[in-house]
């Protein structure tokens, strides 16, 4: 069936969610501290990780490592930065996670952090990368759900941890995951598969910064974070550039 890939998706982050939830309440308050900065660092280290692997190519001649698409990831971001400034698609997102809290009743969350901080850091770094966009596709075209089933699974434990140490913001990153993933099978369903290697590349290689920048914002003091929903039209630029400059 269509869209199973990321109806297990969201069961695997609500799953871990509520074991972040359940572990959360018998922790310290200093050891979830010490979770969040471990998560923190360990996401700047996944989203680095696939940035390099996508920036660095080695000369199987010669052994010489160069660079390429750094002028594309530059130009990206910064007319990303524009534009998501311009919509504020971070503030968008920050009162759709006000919505959620008042909703679900949690306005006087005490589990562990900000509502609305955890959700949106959750919900960029589940959202955001190759995975989430191939699996929806290989879903809709008849391919499989291999990809969002192992996607699940990773994110089930990253929530899990997440919500442990950030608090049940992070359990409602489900909600996003629902409705990008969902939407992109739509779409890959009625209009094929729209994506070639060469765009998807782009979009791993720029979506790995924003992960990285999320992991910053786990780790440094709210009021320096980085508004990191405003920098997410740097992927589609990133995509065009795949199309029209590469």
């Amino acid at each position: 069936m269509v869209g199973t890939g990321t109806i297990i998706n969201v069961v695997g982050i609500i799953i871990g969610g509520a074991v972040g939830i359940l572990f959360g309440r018998r922790i310290s308050k200093s050891l979830r501290e010490t979770l969040l900065m471990a998560t923190g660092v360990s996401t700047v280290v996944m989203g680095l990780g696939g940035v390099l692997s996508k920036m660095l190519v080695v000369n199987p001649a010669t052994g010489q490592v160069s660079t390429q698409g750094v002028m594309m990831m530059i130009i990206s971001m910064a007319i990303g930065a524009v534009v998501g400034e311009l919509m504020d698609i971070n503030g968008a997102i920050t009162r759709f996670g006000e919505w959620l809290k008042k909703k679900s009743g949690n306005s006087g969350d005490n589990s562990g952090g900000n509502f609305v901080t955890a959700f949106v850091n959750c919900s960029c770094t589940v959202c955001i990368g190759a995975m989430a966009i191939v699996g929806s596709i290989e879903d809709a075209i008849g391919a499989g759900y291999t990809t969002l089933a192992t996607k699940s699974l990773l994110d089930l434990i990253f929530v899990a941890i997440m919500t442990a140490s950030q608090g049940i913001g992070c359990a409602f990153s489900a909600v996003p995951v629902a409705i990008f993933q969902g939407g992109c099978t739509l779409a890959a369903f009625f209009a094929g598969s729209f994506m070639d290697e060469a765009m998807l590349s782009n979009l791993s290689y720029v979506g790995n910064v924003l992960i990285a920048i999320v992991g910053l914002n786990i780790i440094r003091p709210p009021e320096q974070s980085i508004r990191v929903a405003n920098l997410l039209p740097a992927i589609v630029v990133a995509v065009l550039w795949a199309k029209y400059c590469g």
